[in-house]
């Protein structure tokens, strides 16, 4: 069996930033990485299920909205994938993806979906918990230097 591109990362090496992980044709997924893997530090479900909310919708409303593929937590918890067709370029997606990050911090009243007829567990959403984990990651991003998106190597 071949490995998937995932699996060949250092995640030894891997800190919080955005990286691009494939392209695939016309699609290129970015690597949202909220923080270090293995290091005992994870997002809870209520955060992942909170932050995927408020980040596909303000996605889906952009003015890349016909770009936009999907975006969603990884298994791991340390981080979210965002699929993007390559008709955004990767600095349009690291700006839009800042610019979502603000919108969440300063949004007001409730969560995206946040009722029974649009979730499938609607009860485990915090909007408080989002703004949080968008807080850090946005320090991180724009604390980011290498604009190659580029895996570190060590």
């Amino acid at each position: 069996m071949q490995r998937i591109k995932s699996f060949e990362i250092n995640h030894d090496v891997l800190v919080p930033g955005f990286y691009i992980s494939r392209e695939d044709g016309d699609v290129i997924t970015y690597d949202l990485r909220t923080r270090r893997p293995n290091m005992g530090d994870y997002m809870s479900d209520a955060v992942m299920h909170s932050v995927e909310h408020m980040f596909a919708t303000y996605a889906r409303n952009s003015e890349y909205a016909d770009s936009v593929i999907y975006f969603g937590p990884m298994g791991c918890q340390t981080g979210f994938y965002f699929l993007l067709r390559n008709t955004v370029t990767p600095q349009q997606a690291f700006e839009l993806t800042k610019d979502i990050l603000r919108k969440t911090i300063a949004h007001e009243g409730d969560i995206f979906g946040k009722s029974a007829k649009e979730c499938g567990h609607f009860e485990n959403l915090d909007l408080s918990l989002a703004k949080e984990e968008c807080k850090t990651y946005l320090a991180a991003l724009e604390a980011q230097k290498d604009m190659t998106f580029a895996y570190p190597t060590r």
